[in-house]
């Protein structure tokens, strides 16, 4: 007979070892010890094969029950149980399963190597030994205890304990009869005997919705095949135009209560728009589950699961795959830089500092009261890594855009003196980090080499987007920042100063060529008090609507690829509210109306001009003609393509004045046609331009060029030239 101290372990949920009491035990005597504990129960029974009545359990505590019956421990039964409620059912033992885990997960788990530990960490469902159920698994190595509560046991953490397996610090455990579609958290007992607020599953695919924060039981979804076309699609050859869009306020059902669109209603609206106005891909602000709405999605729980603020995750998964379909590449914004304190997310996961560093010189973020992901543990590092596989595997996204990159490279990134702590080598970059976001770009250029990274890192950091094998960082893109703070300050000048400033639209060129520079116009740059694109531009109605056209045109023609943030591509009036949608009535408005215009033919101008993205990372794809004209303010260059002779001619002229007769050196003899031109009435200009809009050389060396032509340079404007013979 079992003791009854332990016994009362198993009753008041502290017994860390439930296997080694509850289920089937051989005995002595040939027979079969059956031990259960199903509180509120009166009485339970032992049915063997066609659910004969084997045993009547006799009752040892509240809800505790033990009997023998004459059969092997193997052999298989269900129980019978009896509630106070004066209700019946018959149930699958869960102590009668056998291990969860393969011994080879268990060796990758426990070093910290498993490329794709989703695959066996979470909720599963499936059947084992013919009977359908869930298995989960959990990384929880400090703790004394763990259990499984949910909707099918009322949230009971006692009935369901489970079973550790010691060589890599998992909990795991089958319970038979639990559905997809059911809800659960982890129950987890520390060390020294406290019982933690229940725990969301780090590994969920599927959540729900907040305030609510249980996990949901869902099926991994399958592997999606790499496709050669989008691998081609996010090239560094290719024209990459990407639209960053916040699912959440992009468009709302204002009659219906201000709702979301659902992932459906978003792939009807949204990747018909982004085809209609010629972006190549989409990108996605954070759409893992997140408690907060005010965070953005930057402050995520649930790494693995699709928000369920637009239904559940095989309706992202249609959104993809419409995507890709409609030849739309689609990027997620990905946030392993930092993670959230909520009671019920990684923090302080098993009672110590499983996920986060546990000093705060190292671990908390002051920016955003968040914690930090301390990267030198190997599981943690490896839970990051596969969730990024995750991603890029069974929903086929094309690219992850790794936010905060910078706040990962330095230890004492936003802090002062004394509140960080050095590296091994008494250095403030964060070797873990560095070791850990070249590890996670090595693994997609393995395992997903259609797929692409882009690092939003702000500082001079070198080589971030170089191979690892040449002391790189290993990211595909990098934003360029820097090119975005000196335009945009240029831009909100009055253009009677911006001849005092040329240097802050030539200073980029410096340095265009060091790394694969994305040229970001994102959601930072339209919220906090920064005004909206429209608004930083100087001058009256007009001259601000020009300004915004004229600084999309000098944006689609210097090296780089590009991103704009939703409501940019119309010169949304106000500041970007996350709980509102865009102001689409705007476009009622014939300016508003003419800048979406534009931008169109700015992506089809772009995707149909190789000189415009062939070779945006070398020097050879660029070429001034002259940067120095302060007087005017005006900016010209050249754009080749790999073709000799590919090339295009842009111009800007950043005052309001119109320039006649202004001579441009050009690189070969012939007639000069005007493409494209921001000022066009077709965008709300004033239709200012070189008369027929074409120019024929002549034999007058200029600008260091053998030849030139006269142009009429319209007020506020960039134009395009293509050469003819």
């Amino acid at each position: 007979m079992l003791h009854h101290h332990t016994i009362e372990m198993i009753c008041n949920a502290s017994h860390g070892d439930p296997f080694a009491v509850l289920g089937p035990h051989a005995t002595r005597d040939g027979q079969t010890s059956v031990r259960c504990f199903l509180p509120s129960a009166t009485s339970v029974a032992v049915l063997g094969a066609d659910d004969a009545l084997v045993a009547q359990l006799k009752p040892r505590a509240a809800g505790f029950f033990e009997g023998k019956v004459k059969a092997a421990p193997s052999a298989p039964y269900r129980l019978q149980v009896q509630w106070e409620s004066g209700l019946s059912s018959v149930l699958d033992d869960p102590y009668r399963f056998p291990l969860v885990l393969g011994e080879m997960d268990v060796w990758l788990l426990g070093e910290g190597t498993h490329l794709r530990p989703f695959e066996v960490l979470g909720a599963h469902p499936g059947t084992m030994l013919g009977v359908d159920g869930t298995r989960f698994a959990v990384w929880a190595p400090n703790a004394s205890r763990v259990s499984v509560a949910g909707d099918f046991n009322h949230w009971d953490g006692r009935r369901h304990p489970m079973r550790l397996r010691r060589e890599c610090g998992v909990w795991e455990l089958f319970i038979p009869g639990v559905p997809k579609g059911a809800l659960y958290k982890f129950e987890i007992r520390t060390h020294n005997g406290e019982v933690l607020p229940a725990r969301a599953d780090p590994y969920a695919l599927q959540a729900e919705l907040r305030p609510a924060t249980a996990s949901r039981v869902a099926q991994l979804p399958e592997k999606i095949a790499p496709s050669e076309p989008r691998k081609k699609a996010n090239a560094l050859d290719a024209p990459v135009s990407i639209y960053e869009v916040h699912l959440g306020s992009w468009r709302r059902v204002a009659e219906d209560g201000n709702r979301w669109l659902t992932w459906d209603e978003l792939a009807d609206a949204l990747i018909p728009y982004a085809q209609d106005m010629g972006f190549t891909h989409l990108e996605l602000m954070p759409i893992s589950e997140h408690p907060f709405d005010g965070s953005w999605g930057y402050q995520p729980i649930g790494l693995y699961a699709p928000t369920s603020r637009f239904g559940d995750a095989d309706g992202f998964g249609r959104l993809v795959t419409r995507c890709h379909a409609a030849g739309i590449g689609l990027i997620l914004d990905w946030v392993p830089a930092h993670f959230p304190s909520d009671a019920h997310g990684l923090a302080n996961f098993d009672g110590t500092h499983l996920y986060e560093y546990a000093d705060p010189r190292e671990g908390f973020h002051n920016d955003w009261n968040t914690l930090i992901y301390n990267l030198g543990r190997t599981e943690v590092s490896n839970f990051l890594v596969g969730n990024a596989l995750y991603w890029l595997e069974r929903f086929g996204v094309d690219g992850l855009r790794v936010d905060a990159v910078a706040s990962m490279l330095y230890r004492d990134y936003s802090r002062k003196a004394g509140e960080w702590i050095p590296n091994v080598f008494g250095g403030r970059e964060n070797l873990e980090a560095i070791a850990f976001l070249k590890r996670v770009n090595e693994v997609v250029g393995v395992e997903c080499p259609q797929a692409i990274t882009l690092a939003e890192e702000s500082t001079a950091y070198p080589a971030v987007s170089r191979p690892t094998y040449a002391g790189g960082l290993g990211f595909h893109y990098k934003w360029n920042m820097g090119w975005m703070h000196d335009s945009l300050a240029y831009m909100a000048r009055d253009p009677i100063y911006r001849r005092h400033h040329q240097g802050e639209m030539s200073f980029s060129l410096v340095y265009a060529f060091n790394e694969n520079f994305v040229l970001p116009i994102s959601h930072d740059e339209v919220v906090h008090g920064k005004g909206s694109l429209l608004t930083k531009m100087p001058g009256d109605r007009w001259q601000q609507l020009a300004n915004v056209r004229a600084f999309l045109g000098y944006m689609f023609g210097h090296p780089g690829k590009k991103l704009l943030f939703m409501g940019c591509e119309f010169a949304q009036e106000r500041e970007w509210n996350h709980d509102q949608s865009l102001d689409w009535h705007l476009l009622d408005l014939p300016g508003h109306a003419g800048v979406q215009r534009l931008v169109r033919d700015l992506n089809t101008l772009y995707r149909a001009t190789p000189a415009l993205h062939q070779q945006d990372f070398v020097p050879a794809g660029f070429e001034w003609i002259d940067h120095g004209d302060a007087a005017h303010s005006v900016l010209s260059f050249v754009r080749h393509g790999l073709d000799a002779g590919t090339f295009t001619v842009v111009v800007c002229n950043f005052t309001p004045q119109v320039w006649s007769g202004y001579r441009l050196g050009i690189p070969r003899a012939g007639s000069y046609r005007e493409v494209l031109n921001t000022d066009s009435e077709h965008y709300g200009g004033s239709n200012v331009g070189t008369p027929m809009g074409c120019a024929a050389s002549e034999p007058t060396p200029w600008h260091g060029k053998p030849c030139s032509i006269l142009l009429t340079l319209p007020p506020l404007a960039t134009v395009f030239l293509q050469w003819t013979a």
